[in-house]
């Protein structure tokens, strides 16, 4: 018999442990919020299938710790190699030309297995003291007196405040809200999916075979020595219907396209079929259970925006959520959640759809790859929030409220360190920056008031705190007053629009998911704190 659960609530329950539910339990985690993560499996899957997060989900992985350890495990993009009857007749490297900037520091995603990037983030959310709990199947859902009770497959419940559901596409907490998943499936635009061992090809490329009557992809998995992800156009039976995944399939559908012997392909694992879904929800939350990821959104695979898109939905729900569950905001905060990631989730559908076309047209030409499914909008860098109740006032020529808050390299005034604006915003805290002199006061007073809610840091701003300067402008470091640094190159202004003839005191409040939330004039410093007193319950200073 199972050991029986602990009887009191935890803060937050979390059903599904791909990246979705991962990011979102590191987020709660490390804010100190109860949670705990459960997953129907009774192990961790090894399937590479999404390739790798885009720039704005390195940028979200950066802020919980985890960044270094993606890059190491992972890989650049690859060049892509293009065949046709088996020749090869283009090459096309998308990510050649990109370079980071100033105010975008990964220039590219990164390629690497999403078991592998699921590990990463297990690893970092133990060092929390938080583990995933397998073999746990939720088949019960029921909302009363402030308390949502999961009911499990094997007779056991779990009470919590909140509930996410993360469980993927045919998510059991959706399907248990009753919430529709409307949207369409189109059976004809199918492909046999796998990871494969094959033998004698070039690791350095993304190779690709299309061929007028079907097609084969081939791209290695970083970290393996011969592992390979296999997709496929499926065979077809003599009465036209596709045939099963299989190694025996893969291995036809190998030699056909590639004109390379058949026992070269091996060891094929963890096979399935793929059909483009293009769905989504109408809402995101139900009282005090919502959805995120593949539970709330499913789209075709052209753009690589799903994985992205649902790391993106954890980012933005884990501060409201966090918050809430604490008792320091109020719970309509969590109604922004929808209001800000519905509209994405409609924009990824028509975005990755576009893609799609585009891709489906272009190999049927010699030459055409994968290589057009990608373009700026599947970098996530530029899905910002301006129409959000969360959206404050103010403008810079190149920002609005609700915007992706840009990075840009500084310096600290005090011990002339390098630190980058990420480096400041990184954590569970509002971000206040001040431009200029002027912003002094405003910084003192606002991060005084706020504690460890807010940290506010002067951009050019000068000298103040303790009047010592001693320890300013070093990253967490906690100080009597703002943190003070030094924008040498500029890059921070040009990021910010507020070049000269800009006015000299500038606020900009930046929220815990890293977008503006407003940008104000120095001598309206109760901007500020109007938008804090309703973003949180911190009583207002006097």
């Amino acid at each position: 018999m199972p050991a029986a659960l602990p009887s009191s609530p935890v803060p937050v329950l979390i059903v599904g442990s791909g990246p979705t539910g991962l990011t979102l339990a590191c987020d709660l985690a490390r804010r100190s919020v109860g949670v705990r993560i459960i997953d129907r499996s009774p192990g961790f899957p090894r399937s590479s299938r999404a390739k790798g997060p885009n720039p704005r989900s390195l940028e979200v992985l950066a802020d919980l710790g985890v960044a270094d350890r993606v890059l190491a495990a992972g890989s650049a993009p690859l060049p892509m190699r293009k065949y046709r009857d088996g020749v090869p007749v283009a090459d096309a490297d998308p990510a050649a030309s990109l370079r980071p900037t100033p105010d975008a520091p990964y220039a590219h995603g990164r390629l690497i297995a999403q078991w592998q990037l699921e590990e990463i983030l297990r690893e970092r959310l133990a060092e929390f003291g938080v583990r995933v709990e397998l073999g746990a199947e939720a088949v019960g859902l029921t909302e009363a007196d402030d308390l949502v009770t999961v009911a499990l497959a094997d007779g056991r419940s779990i009470d919590a405040r909140y509930v996410v559901g993360c469980d993927g596409a045919h998510s059991r907490v959706r399907k248990l809200l009753g919430v529709p998943f409307e949207g369409k499936t189109a059976p004809e635009q199918s492909m046999v999916c796998g990871d494969v061992e094959v033998e004698g090809l070039d690791r350095s490329l993304w190779h690709q075979w299309f061929d007028e009557d079907g097609a084969v992809m081939l791209c290695p998995i970083p970290g393996t020595r011969a592992g390979w992800w296999f997709q496929a156009g499926p065979e077809r039976d003599a009465a036209g219907a596709p045939v099963p995944p299989s190694l025996e399939s893969f291995r036809r559908l190998f030699a056909k396209h590639t004109r390379l012997p058949a026992d070269r392909l091996t060891g094929a694992t963890l096979l399935s079929t793929y059909r483009v879904n293009e769905r989504m929800v109408d809402r995101y939350r139900v009282g005090r259970v919502l959805l995120a990821g593949d539970a709330a959104h499913v789209h075709s695979i052209a753009g690589g925006l799903g994985m992205n898109t649902g790391i993106q939905d954890a980012f933005n729900l884990g501060w409201k959520l966090a918050r809430v569950a604490a008792g320091s905001a109020d719970p309509r905060l969590l109604d922004t959640y929808e209001e800000e990631r519905l509209p994405v989730a409609a924009w990824t559908l028509d975005v990755t759809a576009d893609r799609l076309r585009a891709t489906l047209e272009a190999i049927r030409r010699p030459g055409g790859g994968l290589d057009t499914a990608v373009s700026g909008d599947t970098t996530g860098l530029g899905v910002g929030y301006p129409w959000s109740s969360l959206a404050g006032p103010g403008s810079t020529p190149r920002l609005r409220p609700g915007d992706r808050a840009p990075d840009a390299p500084c310096r600290s005034a005090a011990t002339g360190a390098p630190i980058r604006l990420f480096d400041a915003f990184a954590g569970p805290h509002f971000t206040l920056l001040g431009f200029g002199p002027d912003t002094a006061e405003a910084l003192r007073a606002t991060e005084a008031a706020y504690g460890p809610a807010v940290r506010a840091y002067g951009v050019d701003a000068g000298p103040y705190g303790d009047g010592s300067g001693a320890d300013a402008g070093t990253a967490g470091a906690e100080t009597d007053g703002a943190r003070c640094l030094v924008d040498d190159a500029g890059h921070a202004r040009t990021a910010y629009g507020l070049t000269p003839p800009a006015p000299t005191g500038t606020l900009v409040l930046i929220r815990p998911d890293n977008h503006v939330a407003l940008i104000a004039p120095a001598t309206e410093p109760d901007t500020v704190t109007a938008y804090l007193t309703r973003a949180t319950s911190t009583p207002a200073p006097r």
